[in-house]
């Protein structure tokens, strides 16, 4: 037998490897690719294959829950704030603004859209078909807060939030429920114990840190890239939503513990009261957000949300507050207007501003101002016989969404630092008896009004 030469044996051993390397290139190319969505021809316009697949990825998803009649809108804050700045553009033009891939094929690792929960009910077909064409998905559930309140079906789960990936992209779709304050409402993203953490980089995403309230958008259907797309018709609107959108749920727990120590008032009196303060707190919140007033429950209201989810019947009025940078002429007139004639007006716009506006009957409705120092926030008090001025300090604090008395209303983030500030550590305990000028924890002598300035920093009505 002859001797085989070496070389020989080399050369066939690579080139061997070589046909077998080239295979697998063109076996991933042609098929695993396309499989997984990795591989996609270029859309207009687009740089780089990574690109493209962003807007072949978005397409597949708007394909697959075209195919299942699923309603969503584009809710993606970098895409909305790329397409606000053309917007009259895109309007007006049935093909979009312009030949290139501006707006999917911008960099990022996801793309967000939002979905109504009362407009699809039937998840099952649409994951089997993610799958077929090459998606993997995530669904993430947690506890329906709006039942928190019924002891029969707190604890049940809804569908919060949906992750599609495919290839190096994910879509993230919120699940929105309306609330009975009429408003939208999604909540926080919260991973199970059994949940790959790797799936996405969760970190980034832009929704669900919190959860978050939103006003019911007007929709417009676009077209983006070659895409035909749904978008809040004023983009820049709800972008601004966004930045504010931080909702706190009511303490239901906390506020059933409070009422096994302290009976509810169950009175006549008691519930006409609650009836007339939330009537009296629905027209106040209509005339300010019609005016573009920023407020939020203060004092007693405020205590009342965050120890017992309600009002508190013996506090005989509605409490709100408003930064001074936010007062306008307009508030007394407009309120007059909305049939609660101005009881009394002290102080001024520079100093200890607040006005109460009779509501039906003995309900009144106090505005207190609020003014905003280096390290700290107060408002004033007046006391009209003597004109002696008083201040209430709080600390620094944000203003978050919540829901109250069927009603869509700010509060405090920082809400125990708040009620803390003006009842002090014991604010759990129910207190009927309060003195204004000497009660709260946070109040402190601010002078007297001089007797020359009382005509217009006292009036009463």
């Amino acid at each position: 037998m002859q001797k085989i030469n070496r070389n020989v044996v080399l050369a066939l051993l690579s080139l061997t490897s070589l046909v077998f390397l080239l295979f697998q290139l063109c076996y991933y190319k042609f098929y695993l690719s396309q499989k997984n969505g990795a591989a996609f021809s270029k859309v207009r316009g687009s740089q780089s294959g990574q690109d493209s697949t962003r807007w072949h990825v978005v397409r597949k998803f708007l394909g697959l829950i075209s195919s299942h009649n699923i309603p969503v809108y584009l809710i993606d804050p970098l895409i909305l704030g790329l397409v606000d700045k053309d917007i009259e553009q895109i309007r007006s033009s049935p093909d979009g603004p312009s030949p290139e891939c501006k707006y999917f094929c911008a960099p990022r690792d996801f793309t967000t859209f939002a979905l109504l929960d009362k407009t699809w009910k039937h998840e099952v077909g649409l994951f089997r078909t993610a799958e077929k064409i090459g998606f993997q998905w995530l669904k993430i559930i947690n506890k329906d807060p709006r039942l928190d309140g019924m002891d029969d079906l707190s604890g049940m789960e809804i569908p919060l939030h949906y992750i599609f990936k495919l290839a190096s992209h994910a879509i993230h779709l919120v699940v929105f429920y309306e609330r009975s304050g009429n408003f939208l409402w999604h909540g926080p993203l919260r991973l199970k114990q059994h949940m790959d953490r790797k799936f996405v980089p969760f970190r980034k995403l832009h929704f669900g840190r919190y959860p978050g309230a939103y006003e019911k958008p007007e929709l417009l259907l676009v077209s983006i890239d070659d895409l035909k797309v749904q978008i809040p018709k004023n983009p820049s609107s709800f972008l601004e939503e966004v930045s504010h959108s931080r909702f706190l749920e009511c303490r239901y727990r906390e506020a059933r513990a409070f009422f096994q120590l302290y009976s509810d008032d169950a009175s006549l009196d008691a519930v006409e009261f609650r009836k007339k303060a939330k009537s009296l707190l629905h027209l106040a919140a209509l005339t300010l957000n019609n005016l573009g007033v920023k407020f939020w429950l203060s004092s007693g209201t405020c205590l009342g949300w965050y120890r017992q989810c309600n009002i508190i019947p013996h506090s005989k009025d509605v409490d709100l507050g408003i930064f001074i940078r936010d007062y306008k002429a307009d508030i007394i007139p407009a309120f007059q207007k909305a049939g609660l004639p101005l009881k009394h007006k002290f102080g001024k716009v520079e100093d200890s501003l607040e006005l109460s506006f009779q509501g039906e009957d003995d309900v009144k409705l106090d505005i207190f101002f609020f003014y905003e120092e280096d390290d700290h926030i107060w408002n004033g008090g007046t006391q009209a016989k003597s004109g002696k001025k008083f201040k209430y300090l709080f600390p620094k604090f944000t203003l978050c969404w919540t829901e109250f008395v069927e009603l869509k209303v700010h509060v405090p983030c920082e809400t125990l630092q708040y009620v803390e500030a003006n009842y002090g550590l014991e604010w759990k305990v129910p207190v009927k008896t309060w003195d204004w000028k000497n009660s709260p924890f946070n109040v402190q002598d601010n002078g007297v009004w001089p007797i020359d300035e009382w005509d217009n920093v006292i009036q009463i009505y």
